[in-house]
């Protein structure tokens, strides 16, 4: 008798493989047969009409804070993610000298819009190395799988102290320092090193991530650890600029040492095509025997803005800002007051840099999230605020005061930041269909007052698979690759992402047909009674990690198979016994 039988489901295995209906036999947390079971299990599922595919692989999230506290690690839980990779762009909370927690936070909350004092209150800080860190982690209990990386900005600043917060360069001495805590990181169990090279990560106190400005001496010396150590991804979010000096090290220390180097791509509104020459650099760096890889995200970054949100259009605005202070249910007592509305709308923001013009601003990038059909995150030009407003007549400004007022004063507006200059995702199904790229940025976890990009893996399947209508749709059994086999190959998870016998059984039931993601809301439910935006979905009828069902019809069932992951994971080198 097997552990677990789903029946009659159409399987979408995560090799690219056609779907195909089939059973699938469960046992010891492994998938022991995919066709026909025979044999009865000692709880069987009923998967007619279903989609059966591989828990999804989230490379890219920053639950470094929020794991230590949380048994599901929401959002992610909600979407069918059953592995998340955490540690990303240089920032994280080990290494960590006593005295150094607050500045930890501090760099935390300015790069990834997480509130600090739920970051205080929620991590009881028991480690200050990183293999303490991963021993903390793995004493707890959760409902998925998690793995982390070594962040460059916590190893900087532990080895250099002040030097290394602000930037100043690493000597000799202090490289092989560096060196030595990510070999001993990645000995651990971290599946590689992240740093940030960008100037939009930039801590609490408004100074870059320790790292943003390393040498090549310094990322190279770095990078020859993970060889040291066998392994190890070499993970980076950066700027680019320029982008052939950023290239040459990249690809001298990937064929040096024969491990992936991995950098974030989105399309620049500066510089719309910039993308494409990253790409030919990418295929000539794997020409030249390197081993580089560009993370892309299936959507914009976008910033849903609303009253409660980190930023909305009248965040500057000296007569909001005269009710900023208030809890919300009296500033929109305020707010709902005409006299109160009509002096904000007159009154003029102060003076801002170009990005915060663009976000509370920019009219012409500003659309209405939620619509009759659902949510809509590749809007069309003539549906921005602005061309609301040359229509009407109105104001844009009262258009989106208006919009956020709506659903009692939880109204959305949706402004795509990123990967949205021609306004519409073409260059993303491009993105998509190159060889050199891998589905990632989800980040979930982070950026709690103004995004909610968790909802990645379910959107793959509702916008690129089922409803979209203005460019190219995607196959299904590419969609379900791209977040299982290929996310999970990438860092070495070879256990798992396939379903096959041998493989990890970590399972997602689908109802294709009901898959919706649900409308944006903002609660305040981490500790100290954060701020965060959540997003769940409707459509996922049961999610199964190691062969426990975690969830069903959306409910947790109170299971925590979830384990930390250590390492790189092998394939089972002999498909275990069929019955």
């Amino acid at each position: 008798m097997h552990d677990l039988v789903i029946r009659g489901g159409t399987v979408v295995d995560g090799t690219g493989s056609a779907p195909r209906l089939a059973d699938i036999a469960i046992d010891s947390g492994l998938v022991s047969l995919v066709g026909t079971v025979t044999q009865s299990g000692k709880r069987e599922i009923d998967a007619k009409g279903l989609l059966v595919t591989p828990g999804w692989v989230d490379i890219h999230t920053h639950y470094d804070g929020q794991v230590t506290w949380d048994k599901l690690l929401s959002p992610s839980c909600w979407h069918g993610v059953t592995t998340v990779v955490m540690g990303n762009c240089g920032v994280g909370f080990a290494p960590a000298r006593p005295g150094s927690h607050d500045w930890l936070i501090n760099l935390m909350e300015g790069v990834e819009d997480i509130p600090g004092s739920a970051l205080a209150e929620g991590i009881q800080w028991d480690w200050e190395t990183f293999p303490e860190y991963m021993d903390s982690l793995e004493r707890q209990t959760r409902v998925l799988d998690v793995a982390t990386q070594v962040p460059h900005g916590s190893v900087r600043a532990y080895v250099m102290g002040e030097r290394g917060a602000r930037n100043e360069a690493a000597n000799d001495d202090d490289i092989a320092a560096m060196a030595k805590i990510v070999r001993e990181g990645v000995e651990a169990g971290a599946l590689g090193f992240s740093t940030s090279r960008t100037m939009l990560h930039l801590a609490k106190d408004g100074e870059p991530v320790p790292g943003t400005f390393a040498n090549r001496a310094e990322l190279m010396g770095i990078g020859r650890a993970l060889g040291e150590a066998g392994h190890g991804v070499f993970e980076m979010a950066s700027d680019m600029t320029p982008a052939e000096d950023e290239f040459n090290w990249m690809k001298d220390l990937s064929a040096e040492t024969g491990l992936p180097v991995t950098y974030a791509l989105l399309q620049s509104p500066i510089e719309a095509d910039k993308w494409r020459h990253m790409l030919d650099l990418t295929d000539q760096a794997r020409k030249e025997g390197a081993n580089v890889t560009a993370q892309i995200a299936c959507r914009p970054t976008g910033m849903v803005l609303g009253w409660q949100s980190t930023v909305h259009p009248f965040i500057a605005n000296e007569a909001y800002q005269a009710l900023a202070g208030l809890p919300f249910e009296q500033r929109l007592d305020k707010l709902r007051d005409p006299a109160v509305k009509a002096e904000i709308l007159a009154s003029k923001p102060r003076e801002l840099n170009v990005l915060a013009m663009i976000l509370t601003q920019g009219f012409d990038r500003m659309f209405r999230l939620e619509r009759e059909n659902g949510l809509e995150y590749e809007p069309a030009p003539e549906d921005s605020v602005a061309a609301l407003a040359a229509r009407s007549g109105r104001a844009p400004s009262e258009i989106v005061y208006d919009m956020m007022m709506e659903k009692d004063g939880r109204g959305f507006v949706y402004l795509p930041l990123l990967n949205y200059t021609h306004f519409n995702f073409d260059h993303i199904y491009e993105m998509m269909q190159h060889p050199a790229t891998v589905l990632s940025l989800s980040d979930g976890g982070a950026h709690c007052g103004i995004i909610c990009d968790a909802s990645f893996p379910t959107y793959m399947l509702t916008h690129w698979v089922r409803d979209r209508s203005r460019g190219k749709t995607l196959p299904l059994e590419q969609v379900v690759k791209m977040q299982t086999q290929d996310t999970a190959r990438l860092y070495g998870l070879n256990d798992r992402g396939v379903l096959a016998p041998g493989m990890k059984a970590d399972v997602n039931l689908i109802d294709f047909d009901k898959l919706k993601i649900l409308p944006p809301e903002m609660v305040f439910d981490l500790p100290a009674n954060g701020r965060r935006m959540i997003q769940r979905a409707d459509g996922y009828c049961a999610t199964i990690v190691s062969g426990i069902v975690t969830f069903e019809n959306g409910e947790e069932t109170g299971q925590m198979p979830g384990r930390l992951i250590r390492g790189p994971q092998s394939a089972p080198t002999t498909a275990l016994a069929a019955e």
